[in-house]
């Protein structure tokens, strides 16, 4: 299937933990399948210049220094989801994050009689996860990414790309950080697995592989899911 032969919207949300390579994988989807990815936290941040009505409500409430609500994100996806570059579809990355949140994009796709097509999960090795994720670092000229297993420089301490010899690493790319953040994700993510497994629209793939085999196989499930 390719984007010339979808005549209904899509709508397909990425499930996964920091470093399981969404962001890569929903950019191949997109130009794939002709679907817009949305990160809600580019939304914000786009709603809230752009001065919308939803976007002027998350601004008072990040001034104030809370937690935008969910009400405020719906309304900002509603608003999104009904320009015209998603007449075809979309891949949400970010969001649901519980099932409260879930429930809430439910009701706001059935305004439109439209549904969930999948939810995908990719699955990853957490022991993986923490050497793959706390090993990255990169190129200070240029932002070529390295690895201190999986890319290390021709030459050490000088960028393959640019022959920089700064680098920089992520103060919270270290094993114990990401550890607890794999720990959260799958607090937070464990629920969702379950609403959508009940609702027959999880997917699940493997995120341990080499990118184009991941990107084969989601392409693969979201050609079924769309079929």
């Amino acid at each position: 299937m390719d984007a010339a032969t979808i005549t209904t919207p899509t709508v397909l949300i990425l499930l996964g933990p920091p470093g399981a390579g969404k962001g890569t994988q929903a950019r191949m989807l997109e130009e794939k399948f002709g679907l817009v990815q949305l990160s809600t936290g580019d939304l914000l941040r786009v709603a809230v210049a752009a001065g919308t009505e939803a976007g002027k409500a998350a601004k008072a409430v990040m001034e104030a220094g809370d937690l935008v609500s969910d009400e405020i994100v719906i309304a900002i996806l509603r608003d999104r989801m009904a320009e015209p570059d998603c007449s075809k579809g979309v891949i949400l990355d970010g969001f649901p994050r519980t099932t409260v949140q879930a429930e809430a994009l439910d009701g706001l796709l059935s305004e439109n009689n439209q549904k969930i097509s999948a939810a995908i999960s990719l699955e990853v090795e957490d022991a993986e996860m923490v050497i793959r994720i706390s090993g990255r670092y990169t190129c200070d000229g240029c932002g070529e990414g390295f690895h201190d297993t999986f890319k290390i420089p021709a030459v050490e301490g000088k960028c393959d790309k640019c022959g920089h010899t700064e680098f920089n690493r992520r103060a919270d790319d270290n094993a114990e950080t990401v550890a607890s953040r794999l720990t959260a994700y799958h607090a937070q993510t464990a629920p969702l697995i379950t609403y959508y497994a009940s609702h027959g629209v999880l997917k699940r793939t493997d995120a341990m592989g080499k990118i184009e085999d991941i990107a084969n196989d989601l392409e693969r499930v979201v050609g079924e899911a769309m079929s």
